[in-house]
């Protein structure tokens, strides 16, 4: 009978041992922790046109653009996904003026409103760091090593109107 008592003993341990594991697995990546990012970003102090416009959720998939004007031309741009990889990996793909993507994962999570991805393999950036204060500001800073120095470029931007030309109607 005491045998019995302890074999049941274990296994209830056993149970309360997976549950609990169970409830310390954290929760699956998913890009939905960035939806605050949807929409058109300027930035601060920038020529009108410089900043990021980003998509909202869906498919797994966020996409965004930026753009910087200076002089009033476009001097650059680059087109980005914020996706789960193959491994779970939660990722920022930067695409700069039609060049390879580059893969920055997820390197933390700092409190709910701060991503920094990572890239320690590229020299500028190695970093990208999201965070934002508020709905309406956001910033955004990439670090890395420029010219055998340690370099961070700070992005400050607020929430702004998504513009569209209007359509042309035929006539």
């Amino acid at each position: 009978m005491q045998r019995l008592a302890t074999t049941w003993f274990v296994v209830l341990l056993a149970m309360g041992a997976a549950q609990a594991a169970e409830k310390t697995v954290p929760p699956p990546e998913t890009v939905d922790k960035l939806a605050w990012l949807a929409g058109c970003w300027n930035v601060d102090g920038a020529e009108p046109g410089s900043g990021e416009q980003w998509s909202t959720a869906a498919g797994g998939t966020l996409l965004g653009a930026s753009r910087t004007v200076k002089g009033g031309k476009t001097t650059a741009f680059e087109f980005v996904q914020i996706r789960l990889t193959e491994p779970g990996q939660l990722a920022y793909i930067v695409q700069p003026a039609g060049q390879p993507p580059v893969i920055f994962n997820l390197l933390r999570q700092d409190k709910p409103n701060e991503f920094i991805f990572a890239n320690l393999d590229n020299d500028f950036p190695s970093r990208i760091i999201y965070r934002h204060d508020s709905e309406r500001i956001l910033h955004a800073s990439i670090t890395g090593t420029m010219k055998g120095k340690l370099t961070t470029i700070d992005f400050p931007m607020t929430r702004g109107r998504c513009e569209a030309a209007p359509l042309a109607r035929g006539k």
